[in-house]
């Protein structure tokens, strides 16, 4: 027997389709992964190499991105534990690296992630790349396994690469350049991706450039955090606004 539509407010509303089995969630997660997976490859590469050119051995690289995941801070922590740098330093540098985080979970779809150990695993797993594919449109019907499995994707290729670009990094030759653009293209890409998901919203981008040059010029030690308390500031107040204005019928 056909099961009748919800109907709300005077309109059908479709009864959501059976959950999808586990499997078929982790293929569509790597398929929704793999461009990214591709941008990872070489900075994975790089990174690995750095270590072992660094003097450290090849299975810190593994170690720190199974672990730290933290991508441009594994860059930076590199340079510091070589030069032995007090624990205070680098946990204050975690935190400014790392704090646009905290702004994430304003918009990052945790709320569908089930279970304790999935809300874990997937608060720990949050990355820029996981935050701008599964904050996008096509995402807002994901379930909770197929977001976690886009995670855990994300963390292989990073971990993967990384190892293989320390065990590799001897024969990659001191004179190769351009590596570290990737990072630079690979947010390029996803900001392009963001801003054509909005869909005419044209003031959310606009702001966050205005949010970014106003750090630029006001803070230019912090300007990350600036940037990001700028931004979700303007989009609070922008909310407040527009939620007060008068309902026609």
């Amino acid at each position: 027997m056909d099961i009748p539509p919800v109907v709300t407010e005077g309109r059908p509303r479709p009864v959501p389709a059976p959950p999808r089995s586990t499997r078929s969630e982790a293929r569509a997660a790597l398929k929704d992964s793999a461009g990214v997976g591709l941008g990872f490859l070489p900075l994975g590469l790089a990174f690995g190499a750095l270590v072992t050119q660094s003097g450290l051995d090849w299975w810190w690289a593994g170690l720190s991105a199974v672990l730290v995941f933290g991508g441009s801070f594994e860059f930076l922590l590199i340079g510091m534990v070589t030069a032995s740098a007090p624990l205070a330093a680098i946990a204050v540098s975690a935190l400014l690296v790392n704090v646009r985080h905290v702004f994430y979970t304003l918009s990052f779809p945790l709320h569908r992630v089930k279970g304790r150990i999935g809300k874990a695993y997937s608060t720990y797993a949050m990355c820029d790349e996981a935050y701008a594919l599964a904050t996008g449109e096509q995402a807002r019907t994901w379930s909770s396994r197929r977001i976690l499995w886009l995670q855990f994707f994300l963390h292989l290729y990073w971990a993967t690469s990384s190892t293989v670009g320390a065990l590799l990094g001897s024969l990659i030759p001191d004179g190769v350049t351009g590596l570290d653009f990737a990072l630079t293209a690979l947010f390029t890409v996803l900001a392009l991706d963001a801003v054509r998901d909005l869909r005419g919203d044209v003031p959310t981008p606009v702001v966050a450039v205005l949010s970014a040059l106003a750090a630029r010029l006001l803070f230019p030690g912090q300007m990350l955090l600036a940037a990001f308390t700028l931004f979700t500031a303007a989009l609070l107040a922008r909310h407040l606004t527009t939620s007060r204005k008068p309902r026609h019928a």
